[in-house]
């Protein structure tokens, strides 16, 4: 649907690095750049710390790389931490290389395509690691090499391998850490762990199932993409591609305009679950596809805990939950939802954080109001800034009705994409992970890509600018210190692109994209307590065409002040850079390879005949804070 388009008469932002980047035609045509602060200067500066560069990125920019291992900044020096496949739990066997290991071994081994993740410290040199495993590439699970799976054992490995892995980790005398085995800490959460219902959305009959008549438990989790943590020390992991999971032989089957709201094809899902698992065929259990979908809390400290399913944070495509508490207690949650023309959300609790007792905050995520953003254009007209407003989806208000369809706020939550198409809100450019710089409170959300972008039913807006958005870009908003307030302002952090490829035009990008930085699709976002903002992307790594330049997957470091941009860090081949995790002291970060070879050229790590997901840590070799 079109955007409904409202002006807000806000204050603007008067940050000197505020974006008045490109003029011409419009949002449709952005042909040039304006000048002011440090868009006034060439390019050029940006490259390595020149006039109007930043002191707060203390390396050396590296250079694109398309070879199959890690490269990091001169100073620093990166090593395996964790493997897909390495023992976790007691009684799990090595890894395989040949794929022979069974879904029982699985079980007990640490999960594949490892995404994002928290570190939760025990004492000054153990800690430990929540870590995503959002989904699996069948040609390496499978010793038959196959794209599907071909038995009930294979469905069962593929389950065993997905969720999360809870790792106990320790550091020896050089700042190195390594695995606790046995620890009591160390679990597997898969796609088969009992969990649990909480919030609005609690025993609705949408959730119901002949398996669970109450609506009250669940099994398991997937499609674990990116993550939160509490000020109370627990996890958040969001579920994000979980449609994709759903399908059913039953060749007449019809989609309800729900379930194709959520983008359910259940003909050709991309894993064949449903063949051998009932409890993924849309036929025979089609509400087991609203049971998924949410943001799941867990403790990781505690091994005997249930994953509680929040569900006043909404059902969509979640990438991850950048958790903060606003100067008035309350907490609030920012969230992105990841597909094309999405949304993005924030939750705010009734009830304030109640720092003096961690127990009392275990229902501040039941209790709340969800938002939804829409983002409008500066009232002058200059590009790539703006104001917004944050649109109550709250049963009753906002045509959330039963005459709309909404008979509760649970039919709100469960269908939070429809409440957001009600009240009009913004379509993105695949909204991914959103970050909150720790010093101002400006939250940084990165719009990973848009290839439909200007399709017909996908108008460009102020916030996402550029038809066949094909780089992506990260925009930020300043709520003016309070996060809990509904109006904002807002900017354009990079225009992402590629000056070697297209010197000129929109493709090239802001002035901070140059020819060293170059890179496309943002996806991973994380600030350190300096106010460093790290990047990840997951991109195209052709290196070639459109994306001449680029290489690999990498991670990149800005200044949000300066606006300056480093590469600090590229992956091996065919991989995607992602979550981030530091140590308390900031002298360790912790960066994920997934799926390195899925288009079969790697052998990483260490030569392996099956490339393999693994956990990275990254420190300096003089024992430094990390960017510093």
């Amino acid at each position: 649907m079109s955007e409904k388009i409202t002006e807000l008469n806000a204050d603007r932002l008067t940050d000197p690095s505020r974006r008045k980047l490109l003029a011409g035609t419009g949002a449709v045509g952005l042909t040039g750049f304006l000048g002011g602060g440090i868009w006034s200067l060439p390019a050029d500066a940006f490259a390595k710390g020149e006039p109007g560069g930043s002191k707060l990125l203390g390396f050396d920019g590296i250079a694109a790389s398309t070879a199959d291992n890690i490269v990091v900044a001169e100073g620093y020096q990166a090593d395996v931490l964790i493997s897909w496949g390495d023992p976790l739990v007691d009684g799990a066997p090595a890894f395989d290389p040949h794929g022979n290991n069974s879904a029982s071994d699985q079980e007990k081994q640490f999960g594949d395509n490892n995404d994002g993740m928290s570190f939760f410290p025990v004492d000054e040199h153990r800690g430990v690691m929540a870590i995503n495993n959002e989904y699996v590439n069948e040609q390496y699970l499978f010793a038959h090499g196959g794209a599907k799976a071909t038995s009930a054992e294979d469905v069962r490995k593929s389950q065993a391998a997905h969720g999360v892995s809870v790792v106990e980790v320790q550091r020896d005398a050089d700042n190195r850490w390594s695995v606790v085995r046995p620890s009591r800490y160390n679990r597997r959460i898969t796609a088969t762990t009992p969990m649990v219902f909480s919030g609005p959305a609690a025993g609705d009959k949408a959730l119901q199932t002949a398996a669970d008549p109450t609506g009250m438990k669940v099994l398991g989790t997937f499609g674990n993409c990116a993550n939160g943590k509490t000020p109370w020390g627990t996890y958040l992991t969001c579920e994000e591609n979980y449609d994709t999971y759903f399908g059913t032989s039953q060749s007449d089957y019809k989609v309800t305009p729900q379930q194709k709201r959520y983008t359910l094809k259940p003909t050709e899902p991309e894993r064949n679950w449903a063949d051998f698992d009932q409890r993924f065929d849309m036929a025979m259990n089609p509400n087991e596809f609203n049971r998924h979908g949410w943001i799941v809390e867990i403790d990781p400290l505690d091994p005997a805990s249930t994953p509680i399913k929040r569900t006043a944070l909404g059902r969509f495509k979640h990438e991850n939950a950048a958790v903060t508490v606003a100067k008035n207690g309350h907490l609030v949650v920012y969230m992105g939802d990841d597909e094309r023309g999405e949304y993005i959300y924030k939750f705010v609790s009734d009830a304030q954080v109640d720092s003096a007792n961690p127990a009392a905050n275990r229902q501040l995520l039941d209790h709340g109001k969800l938002y939804v953003a829409e983002f409008t254009g500066d009232a002058a007209g200059t590009p790539l800034q703006g104001s917004g407003r944050w649109l109550e989806l709250s049963w009753g208000k906002n045509g959330l009705t039963a005459e709309n369809g909404f008979y509760s706020q649970a039919d709100v939550v469960i269908n939070a994409r429809m409440a957001a198409d009600r009240v009009h809100a913004t379509r993105m450019d695949r909204p991914e992970w959103i970050a909150v710089n720790p010093h101002d409170g400006r939250a940084y959300c990165t719009l990973t890509n848009n290839s439909k972008r200007g399709d017909e039913g996908m108008p460009l807006n102020p916030a996402n600018p550029r038809p066949n958005n094909i780089y992506g870009q990260i925009i930020r908003w300043d709520e003016q210190g309070d996060a809990t307030a509904l109006q904002f302002n807002w900017d354009m952090f990079v225009l992402c692109g590629n000056p070697i490829a297209h010197p000129q035009g929109v493709n090239r990008g802001t002035p901070n994209v140059t020819a060293e930085n170059t890179f496309n699709s943002p996806d991973g976002l994380g600030f350190d307590r300096d106010g460093r903002l790290w990047i990840l992307t997951d991109g195209k790594y052709s290196n070639k065409g459109d994306y001449q330049g680029q290489g690999n997957n990498q991670m990149l470091v800005g200044d949000p002040q300066s606006g300056e941009i480093r590469r600090f860090m590229v992956g091996p081949k065919s991989c995607e850079l992602t979550g981030i995790a530091f140590t308390p002291d900031y002298k360790t970060l912790f960066v994920n390879v997934q799926h390195p070879g899925e288009e079969g050229d790697s052998h990483f790590p260490h030569n392996s005949p099956r490339p393999r997901s693994s956990v990275i840590m990254v420190t300096r070799k003089d024992g430094g804070v990390m960017g510093a």
